[in-house]
Parts: structure tokens; C-alpha cells; sequence
């Protein structure tokens, strides 16, 4: 396991952020995470550069200002409870995160060098809720910012949730190449909290190809990251007895906005197994959106 691509809880802490990844420390081009904690009454000045940003409550709630605009996220008790509302903020803005009661909150990136956007909030009940696989590949995915839920101009976000026991990202699938129609080039980033006390775990798998090797097979915990330049990247393994979530951040070089992957051909035909399958009755998670 390489810790370049895996970056357990507190390792990549910097300043006010408990995960601070950017594309220089990522070592790529585009996409971004910082985990900002506030105790409550705190703010946080954002300045948001060149990049786009969302501000996702993990848990909590707040206030951001930006553009003599406040948006109040009602946010969340915690990323198993329900789906959260949300904002957008474009590149070259100035914006102020502040929590009357404290929280987490996800601040999600993406380089673009434009900003044809401005900033706006994200509804709890827009965001799309879908339950994917079945069996023991049964998850969730929340579907904040993709193509078809939310603009941006580059920025695609979404959560996964599985329940203790059952695989998810899987099969592995890779979106590391420009093949219009069948693939895009995305750089991944996935943040991790583990549900059922301080001992939760699992695993993450990340393997590269031929001509592009990568090989890293992480056992993660509650606040760990792992960096997905290249490569098909699956399954992540929620342990029985700790269900699993993720923050997916990705963004690319290309033009056109699209989330395209392909299946690992050694593994694809595991989704034909699903039809005969029932979706796990523990999903969805928490109250309905």
C-alpha cells in the first residue's frame, strides 16, 4: 500500500482543514477536497481561486455568504442519516463559512480558469437518490453534482453508502482515457467514514494496467483518502458489522462534463448476476430525501 495514494486521518491535515488535497499535492491537474471543521460560532474565509467549490455539510449545519448573498444549509446529523442541502461556488469567489453550532463540512473542487456559473444552493429534496446493484453488491449513491442533477462547470460530486458486509465500486471500473461515448478522464478522490465505533473499517483496491501500473490496496478508516489518478479502482469493501461511506470528488481536462467509465472486461459480466438478485433491505439509509 502506497502512501502516496492513500492518505490516512490527520496525514494530509493543514491549517483549519482536516484533509487538505489539492491538484499540486495530488500531483494532477483538476480535482480537489478540504474536510473544514468549525466548533461552533467559527468561520472560515474561502477564497476560491481558480477552482469551483461546493460546501457540503458532512454534519451540521451553516451560513455561507458570498456576493452579499447568504445561503443557510440546514445540513445534516450525519452522512448515514439523510442527504443534505448544499452550495455552489464559482471560481473567483469570496465566500465566509460560518456554524452558529459547529460541524464538518466537505468542500469539494475542481480547477476550470472559468466561471460562466454563479453561486446558488442545492435543494435536500433535488438531490437524486439512487440504490444501485443488488445482493451483496447493494449500495447507495446520493447524486449531488453530475451531469443532470447540478450545473458545474467541471465538478462532479456524489456519496456512496454501504452497508457492512457488501462491496461497492465494483466491478471495478476505470474513466482514465478520452473516448467519446465510452469513457472520460477523470481524476477521483474518495473520502471515507466508517459507521459502528472507533475500530470500523475496510478496504479499498486501486490496480492499474499494463501500461500504466498501479497497485494499492488500502484498509481504511473514519477520515482516510485515497487518491485515484489512473487505473480501475474497486471494490470497496464495507467489514461486516460497518457500514461504509465515501465522498466521490472528480474532475477532468475535458470539455464536455460526462462520467463515463468502463468495467474491468475481466469482472464486467458480475452485473448480469444482479437481475436475480434482490437490492439490500438495510438501503436506504436514514430519512428519505
Amino acid at each position: 500500500m502506497s502512501s502516496k495514494y492513500h492518505l490516512p486521518a490527520g496525514t494530509s491535515a493543514d491549517g483549519p482543514y482536516d484533509v487538505l488535497v489539492t491538484p499540486e499535492s495530488a500531483g494532477w491537474g483538476h480535482s480537489g477536497l478540504r474536510i473544514l471543521t468549525l466548533g461552533p460560532g467559527e468561520a472560515h474565509a474561502l477564497s476560491t481561486s481558480d477552482c469551483e467549490f461546493l460546501v457540503l455539510p458532512l454534519t451540521g449545519s451553516c451560513t455561507v455568504t458570498t456576493d452579499g448573498t447568504a445561503f443557510e444549509l440546514v445540513g445534516r446529523t450525519g452522512v448515514f442519516a439523510s442527504v443534505t442541502d448544499f452550495a455552489y461556488l464559482p471560481c473567483e469567489s469570496e465566500a465566509l463559512i460560518s456554524s452558529a453550532h459547529g460541524g464538518t463540512f466537505a468542500l469539494p473542487s475542481a480547477r476550470t480558469g472559468r466561471s460562466s456559473l454563479s453561486a446558488r444552493y442545492g435543494a435536500k429534496e433535488n438531490v437524486p437518490v439512487e440504490l444501485r446493484g443488488a445482493g451483496a453488491c447493494s449500495r447507495q449513491v446520493n447524486n449531488y453534482c453530475l451531469p443532470g442533477t447540478f450545473e458545474a462547470e467541471q465538478l462532479l460530486v456524489c456519496e456512496v453508502l454501504t452497508p457492512g458486509g457488501n462491496w461497492s465500486s465494483y466491478p471495478p471500473h476505470k474513466h482514465d482515457e478520452n473516448r467519446p461515448g465510452a469513457e472520460s478522464e477523470l481524476e477521483e478522490i474518495y473520502y471515507f467514514q466508517v459507521a459502528g465505533g472507533e475500530h470500523g473499517f475496510g478496504y479499498q483496491r486501486v490496480y492499474g494496467t499494463a501500461e500504466r501500473p498501479l497497485d494499492v490496496l488500502a484498509e481504511i478508516r473514519s477520515g482516510d483518502t485515497v487518491l485515484i489518478p489512473h487505473g480501475w479502482h474497486g471494490p470497496s469493501v464495507a467489514a461486516p458489522g460497518y457500514d461504509l461511506y465515501y465522498l466521490n470528488v472528480m474532475a477532468g481536462p475535458g470539455q464536455d462534463r460526462a462520467w463515463l467509465i468502463c468495467d474491468d472486461p475481466a469482472h464486467g459480466w458480475v452485473r448480469s448476476t444482479w437481475d436475480a438478485q434482490d437490492v439490500d433491505d438495510r438501503l436506504p439509509f436514514g430519512e428519505p430525501s
